[in-house]
């Protein structure tokens, strides 16, 4: 293999397109100059799209963790009640946030590889009357399992006043997120997923409910929301961003409006029943199944043949290739496939045709080629 050849496959962060490691490398200006103002201006509203709304974005200098506490910290009065679900480690993340900072948990427990059920939710809202907010992991990363979040959105909505927060930190910029329409009251992101920057941004998006709600929060100094709301009317962060980023974000915004949203989406789609297909050609199980499916994150089970780590210890080595194992309760028990971001269905053939390499010098019983025919197949039906 060639020494700096690597194939990124992991669920971020993600391959950074040429267009913009350029965008990135342009001289540094000033963060209260005229040039990031419109800068930053133009970045503000090219995210909306993305988001699906007509709100203002929130771009913080932070990782996604940063966001999902802004998220949590601006809307809802310290000590109230809240609901999470939790069906995997992002959703534990999520959980372990606000206990953190004070509130009142209720763990809506999920087993990890399926979504939640409208049903579970709405049994849970009937037992938790007093709840203020309902946090919802959109893409848990952990499992490669994509929640119903409109019409989860709409059970909360149906059956309490609470405001419905929703981490969408792996999925935002590779599916829909219609925030507006789905009545999501805080939608959040980071720039190392879908989104194809580097880590070190995040963005939050709040509805005019959750608005309403900012004076009762209790965030801290940096992620006060209040604070960059100020700012943003005049094209500012309130605090020193990562100006560099926000260049690769207008980049990032421009080749997805040249592609279309729509056309970025089923990218993600295609690539998702790619692997998919290719996988259980294989004779591989998944551990999601069809209905939840993420097109973002495909995870894949161990078997009494191979152990999923070994397996992404030998691609390493020998092709340069990243996997992503399994964390918490799932730890050496599935792979992680990425797909997501600056990603095409070529890659995912470069990658599956790299794992049954793999497969077969761990000694597990495929035919070489049968992942990649099966995932060949699935494209030329979209083509």
């Amino acid at each position: 293999m060639l020494q700096d050849q690597t194939f990124l496959r992991a669920p971020g962060p993600t391959p950074i397109p040429d267009r913009v490691k350029h965008a990135m490398n342009q001289p540094m200006i000033g963060h209260r100059s005229p040039s990031f103002a419109k800068l930053f201006a133009d970045t503000s509203e090219r995210l909306k799209p993305i988001f699906g709304t007509s709100q203002p974005i929130y771009t913080l200098t932070a990782s996604g963790t940063a966001a999902l506490e802004a998220a949590v910290t601006n809307t809802i009065a310290k000590g109230e009640k809240v609901i999470v679900v939790v069906a995997g480690a992002f959703g534990d993340r999520f959980a372990n946030v606000c206990e953190h900072n004070g509130y009142n948990t209720h763990r809506l427990e999920i087993e990890w590889g399926r979504s939640v059920t409208c049903e579970e939710l709405k049994s849970t809202l009937e037992e938790h009357k007093d709840a203020k907010a309902v946090l919802l992991t959109y893409n848990e990363t952990s499992t490669g399992v994509m929640h119903p979040i409109q019409q989860l959105s709409q059970t909360v909505h149906q059956h309490s006043d609470a405001l419905v927060l929703v981490d969408g930190v792996s999925c935002i910029g590779g599916v829909p997120g219609n925030m507006d329409q789905w009545n999501l009251d805080v939608l959040v992101t980071g720039s190392q997923k879908a989104m194809m920057l580097p880590p070190g941004l995040s963005f939050v998006a709040l509805s005019k409910r959750a608005e309403a709600k900012l004076e009762e929060g209790n965030p801290s100094f940096y992620l006060n929301i209040k604070a960059y709301q100020k700012q943003l009317e005049n094209s500012m962060p309130p605090y020193t961003p990562a100006v560099s980023l926000i260049q690769g974000l207008q980049e990032v915004s421009k080749m997805m409006e040249e592609e279309t949203i729509e056309h970025v989406f089923n990218r993600h789609q295609i690539m998702k029943d790619m692997t998919r297909a290719g996988i259980k050609a294989l004779g591989l199980p998944l551990l999601a199944n069809e209905e939840d499916a993420s097109p973002t994150v495909t995870s894949v089970r161990e078997t009494d043949q191979f152990k999923p780590d070994e397996l992404r210890s030998l691609l390493s080595k020998q092709f340069g290739l990243t996997l992503a194992g399994g964390q918490k309760e799932l730890k050496g028990k599935i792979f992680r496939i990425g797909h997501m971001g600056y990603c095409s269905p070529a890659d995912v053939l470069t990658t599956l045709s790299m794992i049954e390499i793999g497969l077969q010098q761990l000694g597990v019983d495929i035919e070489l080629g049968a992942g990649v025919k099966a995932a060949q197949e699935v494209y030329v039906k979209h083509v």
